[in-house]
């Protein structure tokens, strides 16, 4: 991390300590200069005219500028525009961007001041979540993932304050935003790890040792246990690689009695080489992220025991390495999947799904309620949505209403895509039930139904693609260095909404 960082509430009046920084969020209106003022006066502070100029200017919404009289020595003013304009991530962001932006200064203190809930109360339902985007946001600004640098700075203390009139609602925020995040700093130095240190038994590893914590019950399937129960698609995927596949089993359950039972799927790739089908050198270097869907499934089964949210969940994944040996499966291989159904590998770099053929039937048998499967599954998903979005799948029309608004709240966006069942057509295989591959077109909606043919129709579905999302993109400061963590907060707003336990 950039900091040792520590999040308090305190009060409005707050004492600055020295060695501080002050972050202060004006609403843009036709009495700023006024507040300005005011605001300057009342902190004894000093803008020269090109500073105050520079603020004041509608095409400028940040200064920062230095205090040479007292404490705060640093101060960030912000300028906010009110209205369904404002991105619900623009706290989040700004934060984020400010901790980054201080690392090389002499700080210990970060006091940030937001400006009153009633003014967002359209953008924020409610005050809580409106301050925890400012906790989430300093502490994901903070993420760094250095631990193989030979030469390391050490972490400097930073002690941040959150100055709110309700600091009751304050601490809960950050009580909550503090689980929430440390989940996704999980998932994230899951996906950040090179793929010779995180092997299919390395994260299963992690897995059991981060979620016995909190009495989540973790099993793994070796070689051995997947012939036995003829999960061929796993084996299939995973058998050029000395380092075996596995199949992760989590099951949380809460302390109370559970609204839901819902089953989470996780790709885990833990390295796509792209197997006999060899994916060029260019193609492969994110490619230790391809678990970025196993990530976000542990990562959401450790925030939620942490949070308590009473919901049943059994979290699977599939984890192997597709490399190329003399083992290794070939395009026109069949596979008999342990549903029975049979598979025609047309490319090897479409192994994602065949993994997750054998972990959504798997899942299917659990008889959840609902399951919701997330992979780094397609290129073509990243050509139509880019980097900022996930691929939504789904033949159920609220629980694909419900995922997208927890993702609009969050910043994790999804978008729904067509899932006709036209598109079921183009996969067809003369030789066995289904093929791996579809057509040219549509790639990002065939790999999802192919993926339906190994859910059990009666249960709710959702397939989402986080191909583009879950790499690191210019979307954010928070977003920019490393793979994301994506979905660990989308999925944490979900389950507390369907849960009734909302924060």
């Amino acid at each position: 991390m950039l900091f040792n960082m520590k999040i308090k509430a305190a009060s409005l009046n707050a004492p600055f300590k020295p060695n501080s920084c002050l972050v202060k969020f004006f609403i843009e209106s036709d009495n700023l200069a006024k507040e300005l003022e005011w605001f300057l006066i009342d902190n004894s502070f000093k803008l020269n005219p090109v500073q105050e100029k520079y603020f004041l200017d509608k095409e400028n919404s940040e200064l920062k500028f230095y205090n040479t009289e007292s404490a705060p020595e640093v101060v960030f003013l912000f300028k906010v525009k009110k209205g369904e304009d404002l991105s619900v991530d623009y706290f989040r962001n700004s934060m984020a961007g400010v901790v980054q932006k201080i690392v090389n200064e002499e700080i210990s203190y970060l006091y940030f001041n937001p400006p009153q809930y009633a003014n967002f109360s359209g953008q924020f339902e409610n005050e809580n979540y409106y301050y925890q985007t400012f906790v989430e946001g300093a502490l994901l600004g903070n993420y760094t993932f250095t631990k193989y640098k030979s030469k390391k700075k050490k972490e400097k203390p930073l002690e941040a304050l959150l100055l709110a009139e309700d600091t009751r609602k304050a601490a809960t925020a950050i009580a909550a935003g503090q689980k929430v995040v440390d989940a996704v700093y999980f998932a994230r130095d899951l996906v950040n790890e090179p793929a010779v240190v995180l092997t299919p038994a390395e994260l299963a590893a992690r897995a059991k040792y981060e979620l016995k914590k909190t009495g989540v019950a973790v099993t793994v399937f070796d070689k051995k246990e997947l012939q036995k129960r003829k999960m061929n698609a796993i084996l299939a995927v995973g058998g050029a690689s000395v380092n075996e596949p596995k199949l992760i089993i989590m099951h949380y359950k809460p302390k109370t009695k559970a609204k839901k039972k819902i089953a989470l799927v996780g790709k885990g790739v833990t390295f796509d080489a792209g197997g006999l089908s060899l994916k060029p050198t260019s193609a492969m270097m994110d490619m230790n992220g391809d678990m970025a869907g196993a990530a976000l499934v542990i990562g959401t089964i450790k925030a939620v025991s942490s949070l308590n949210i009473p919901v049943e969940i059994i979290g699977v994944v599939p984890a192997v390495e597709n490399v190329i040996s003399g083992s290794a499966f070939k395009p026109t291989d069949i596979i008999i999947s342990a549903s029975g159904k049979s598979i025609e590998v047309k490319d090897t770099d479409a192994e994602g799904r065949i993994i997750l053929a054998d972990a959504l039937d798997y899942a299917s048998r659990q008889k959840p309620d609902e399951i919701i499967d997330f992979a780094t599954l397609t290129g073509a998903c990243v050509v139509a949505l880019g980097e900022f979005a996930a691929g939504l799948f789904s033949k159920n029309d609220l629980l694909a209403k419900n995922i997208k608004h927890a993702g609009n709240k969050t910043y994790e966006r999804t978008w729904r895509l067509p899932f006709w069942d036209e598109y079921k057509k183009l996969l067809k295989s003369d030789i066995a039930d289904v093929p791996n591959l579809g057509p040219r077109w549509g790639g990002a909606i065939t790999a999802g139904k192919f993926l339906e043919h190994f859910v059990d129709e009666k249960i709710t579905w959702a397939h989402i693609d986080i191909a583009g999302p879950a790499m690191k993109n210019d979307l954010t400061d928070y977003t920019k260095k490393y793979h994301t963590g994506f979905g660990v907060r989308l999925m944490v707003e979900y389950l507390s909404n369907v849960s009734g336990n909302k924060k």
